[in-house]
């Protein structure tokens, strides 16, 4: 098979054994899959080259694979448990330069968000560039759900190599954080903070308030973004407080925990 030579790929992270929402990025938003959804948005960000599906390699994943691939969606199978060595391998094959980071629970992910921190990553040459991180470094003043990782293959090859941990292995990054005098690290900020807004997909209550959301503002001519769902928001607070009451990166602080 001849592959593409992508310069920037859009890695999207997904999986169908959600402990918390099982099945969750095959929910229906307008009777469109989430994953649907998700994909149709980073098809506008103007500076990814090629967008690919990594999921797991297992039986369990077997109806999202044919799912993706009836849709004409690029799918790369891979390590179910080591999602770092998935990320690592997919970015191999596709011989990619450039990283972008996405996970297939974030309904509302932002072209224009993305394509912001890829060419701020490429002006100004890091290892790696997001609007978040694990051990609060980078502050977290996006909502979350708008989060944008942005990385070098150089800086993926390291992490794949040297990282030990569960939970470096299962969220792909944290060992950048944990050994961060051998990474250039950047953040980006949002003028007005809005980390208190939850716009995930890990509970019933975030497929409600997603809903919602959906229901309001999509349209099959043109995308909303972030402005328009914190506008839509300001107007119907009770929707902002449907799901609020969840943690940030409880998944993350769970496996850390079994490190």
């Amino acid at each position: 098979k001849i592959v593409n030579i992508s310069m920037i790929i859009g890695l999207v992270q997904a999986r169908l054994e959600s402990t918390r929402l099982p099945g969750k990025v095959l929910l229906k938003l307008k009777n469109k899959t989430v994953i649907w959804h998700i994909i149709n948005r980073l098809k506008f960000s103007k500076k990814i080259d090629k967008i690919v599906t990594i999921i797991p390699n297992n039986k369990k994943n077997k109806l999202l694979e044919d799912y993706l691939l009836k849709n004409s969606m690029e799918v790369f199978r891979g390590n179910a448990e080591n999602v770092l060595d998935r990320f690592y391998k997919a970015a191999k094959y596709y011989k990619a330069k450039t990283i972008v980071r996405l996970t297939a629970d974030d309904p509302f992910k932002d072209p224009k968000i993305i394509d912001y921190a890829i060419r701020k990553f490429q002006k100004e040459n890091h290892d790696y560039l997001s609007n978040c991180s694990y051990d609060g470094s980078i502050r977290s003043t996006y909502p979350e759900g708008i989060d944008v990782e942005v990385f070098s293959m150089n800086c993926l090859e390291k992490i794949w190599k040297k990282a030990k941990k569960k939970s470096e292995k299962e969220h792909v990054t944290p060992y950048i954080f944990n050994n961060r005098t051998n990474f250039k690290i950047k953040g980006f900020y949002s003028k007005v903070n809005n980390s208190t807004h939850r716009w995930t997909l890990d509970y019933k209550e975030d497929y409600n308030f997603t809903k919602k959301i959906y229901n309001k503002l999509y349209s099959k001519h043109k995308i909303f973004l972030m402005k328009d769902i914190l506008n839509f928001l300001k107007d119907n607070p009770k929707i902002f407080n449907l799901n609020n009451k969840f943690i940030r990166y409880e998944g993350y602080l769970k496996t850390k925990k079994q490190d």
